[in-house]
Parts: structure tokens; sequence; C-alpha cells
């Protein structure tokens, strides 16, 4: 549109405009060529683009929507406990089992402790039953041969004992005889010993009254000597009895000691029936319970059973603790590098709390392709990809597999295409292509990276 105004009323009319309009210049014709040349090529340019195009369209796959994963280990205690050591820092490159975090062990350390404790104690008690089952198989048959072997040696004694009693009843008898014959002969010997005493007594009255004859000289001395005579034979006779006396008093005595040894023989023998009795019923029962040998080796067998378990329980509560003591230890799971380190000293985990995490070198690239492209795709079919973050590097891989699955059929909330209004949308399914180069340290890829592929699909 103009942008100029209309003159006013009284100024003159313009004048008449030229009936012929003006011509563009023509251009030289070697200008006209050389752009129509250009023309040319360009065109040419454009289908020979466009032929290079729908072949490498024709053989190649390619998006832009793809990442970089990988492994990523979240590490958390096993045991609940005070961090006590923190051996790792942000980002830190670690290896398989390189200790990480160190747990408080003492409260463990005191289970273990108790566990072998219980441990040694159980074991001592089922090598006391193992020794006692044994002690008790080996007892079985001769316990029966040694009860019965009692039995009889205790009859046997019984016998004897039964026969000393009688022995010494016999003994007894002969005993009180003796002295009934001791003192008869007391009583005799005290009867001449009183008449020898008279007689001894009568020829000293004879000789007391001959001397006095014999001093008046009445008598001879013939006389007097034969009273002498007479009264010191008589004198002898009653000191022979006395002695006779003595001698029947001390046999007496004899027989009274012979008579009371009699009579404890007796009471001895007739204590052992007693003992030799209640030992019959002690082997007989002896023998009752050494018939039960198979009762008492099953017992036996039953105790060492119990006494094993018990082991083998407390060896697998020592084992827990033991297993328990090492989680104190909190090692790299695997090998890699670390990240989100949220765990310091002198804090408190429980188990399954998450310290830090742990990102795995080796990574692939998850593709998220359109499903209209996965007719072509294959897994062994090559690769390449570039990563955003290294713009001049090319990595090789292969297609390792394709997702059963749409990424949104696994979302948190999947789409319910049944209830309300349906827009047709192409999903897009993750495919994994592993990379064949070794992991280059100068080229860490790390999980999330941005990543475009490119899949041989011919």
């Amino acid at each position: 549109m103009s942008t100029d105004q209309a003159p006013p009323a009284a100024s003159p009319a313009p004048p008449a405009a030229s009936a012929v309009q003006p011509q563009p210049p023509k251009l030289p014709r070697r200008r006209l060529a050389v752009y129509l040349a250009i023309a040319a090529v360009v065109a040419l340019g454009g289908v020979a683009y466009a032929v290079n195009y729908y072949r490498y369209a024709q053989a190649h796959e390619w998006t832009d929507d793809a990442f970089v994963d990988g492994h990523i280990v979240r590490v958390s205690p096993r045991v609940p406990g005070k961090v006590v050591r923190v051996l790792i820092t942000d980002n830190q490159d670690v290896a398989t089992g390189e200790p990480l975090v160190e747990i408080d062990p003492r409260d463990f350390q005191v289970r273990v402790d108790q566990a072998r404790a219980a441990v040694a104690s159980a074991e001592s008690l089922a090598r006391t039953a193992e020794q006692n089952l044994a002690v008790v198989r080996g007892a079985t048959a001769a316990s029966i041969q040694q009860a019965q072997a009692g039995v009889d040696q205790a009859q046997a004694g019984l016998a004897m004992a039964r026969s000393q009693v009688e022995v010494a009843r016999g003994q007894l008898a002969r005993a009180e005889a003796h002295i009934a014959v001791s003192q008869a002969t007391l009583a005799q010997a005290r009867g001449v010993a009183a008449a020898a005493e008279a007689e001894a007594k009568r020829t000293a009255d004879d000789l007391k009254r001959y001397t006095e004859l014999f001093d008046a000289g009445r008598i001879s001395r013939q006389q007097i000597d034969a009273a002498a005579t007479a009264a010191h034979a008589a004198e002898e006779q009653a000191k022979a009895a006395q002695g006779a006396v003595a001698a029947a008093q001390a046999g007496i005595t004899e027989s009274e000691a012979a008579r009371k040894a009699a009579a404890d023989s007796v009471k001895l023998a007739e204590d052992q029936v007693p003992q030799a009795d209640a030992k019959i019923a002690e082997y007989r029962a002896r023998l009752v319970d050494a018939n039960l040998a198979p009762q008492r080796v099953a017992a036996a067998e039953a105790q060492f059973a119990t006494a094993s378990s018990d082991a083998a329980r407390l060896r697998a509560v020592l084992a827990q603790a033991e297993l328990e003591m090492s989680y104190t230890k909190v090692t790299a799971p695997e090998a890699g590098y670390v990240t989100k380190k949220s765990v310091e000293v002198g804090q408190f985990f429980q188990p399954g709390q998450a310290m830090l995490a742990i990102v795995s070198p080796n990574t692939w690239v998850t593709a998220n392709f359109k499903e209209t492209a996965l007719a072509r795709i294959r897994p062994g079919q090559d690769a390449e990809v570039r990563v955003d973050a290294y713009p001049g590097k090319l990595f090789r891989g292969h297609v390792d597999s394709v997702q059963a699955g749409t990424g949104a059929a696994f979302s948190l909330l999947p789409p319910e295409n049944a209830t309300g209004n349906f827009v047709k949308v192409v999903q897009r399914v993750p495919v994994k292509i592993v990379l064949d180069d070794p992991p280059d340290p100068k080229y860490r890829l790390s999980p999330g990276m941005s990543a475009v592929p490119e899949v041989h699909v011919k």
C-alpha cells in the first residue's frame, strides 16, 4: 500500500502519465549463463542429497530420544548401628569389595562372644553325651553278666553266712557245756580244798599239842617228828587243793570268754544273713536294671541327638552373629564410582537406609525408538552412538534386545485407552544398545547423558 497523500484542490493538476511503461534492463547473456549453471549445480546437489538421504534412511534407523544407562547400586547397611568411619569421598573410584563405611561393631562383638561361649558349652555337652552313649552301649552285655554273677555270688554268701551261724551256734553250745564241766570241777575242787584245809588245821593242832607234850617229856622225838610230818603234808595238800580251785576258776573264766566269743560269732554270723539277703536283692535289682539296657541306650541316643542338635543350632546362631559382625564393614558390591554420598561419621543408620550409590563403568544406551521403526530393528545389528557430551567421539556397539512393552505400559500411571476420548499416539519402545568398545577413561559415560544412536538395519 502506497504511503503518499492526495494534493490540495488549489494545486495545479499533475501532468498526464505516459502511455508507455519503462522496461527492466536486460541481463547480459554471460551472467545469465552463470546463474543457470549455479541453479543446475544446486539442483543436482539437492537431487544427490535426496538420493543419499533416501539410501541412508533405508539402511539406518536413528533417534534423539536416547540416554546412557548403567547399573546404579544403592548401598545401604544390613545391620543397624552408628557410623564410626567413612573411608570414601564423592566421585571416588572403588573396586569390588573395597571398604566404604564401618559401623560400630562392639554390640555385635558381644553377641559373637556369647554365641561362641554357648557353642563351646553345647559342644562339651554333646561330647559328654556321646561318651555316655559309648559307655552305655559297651556296658549293655557286661552289665547283665555282672549282675547275674553278683546274684550268684550273693546267694553263695547267704549260704555261707547261714553255715557260719550253725558253726557259731555249735561253738556256743560247746562253750556252755565246757562251762558246766568247769563249774562241776570247781565245786569238786572247793570240796577237796575244804577237806584239805580241815586236815591241815587238825594236823597243825596235833603238832602243837605234841610239841607241848614233848617239851614236858611225855612223848618221844619220833612221835613229834611224825606229827610235824603229817602237819606239813596236810598243809601241802591244802595248798594243792587251793591251786586246783584256782585252776577250776580260771577254767570257768576261760570257758566264759569262749562262750562270749561264740555268742559274738553267732551274732556276727546272724547279722551277715540279712546283709547277704540285701545283696541278693541289690544284685537282682541290678539284673532287672541291666535287662533295661536297650531302653537306656535309646535314652542315651536321644540325649546325644538332642545335644548334637543344640550344638548345631548354636553354631548356626554363631554363624549368624559372625555374619552380622561382618556386615558392620560395608564394602563395595561392585566396581564403580561413588555418587550421592549421604553418610557421615556419627550418623545412625537402619537396614535399607541409603548411604551412597555406586555407578558401574559398564554402561549401555537405551534408545526409545518409535514403534513404527521396530519392524527393521533386530538384536545383533551394528549401531553407532554419538553422545552430546563428546561431540567428536563415535561409539560403536550393537543392538542387544528390544523391550517387551512400550515405555508408557510400564509408567507409573499407564494410559487407559478404554476411558474418555481416544487419540492415537505413536508409542516408543526402549531398545538396549550395548557398546562394543571398552570403557575409555577420557570419555567416561554416565547414566542420564543424552545420546543419538544410529542402527544399521541392513
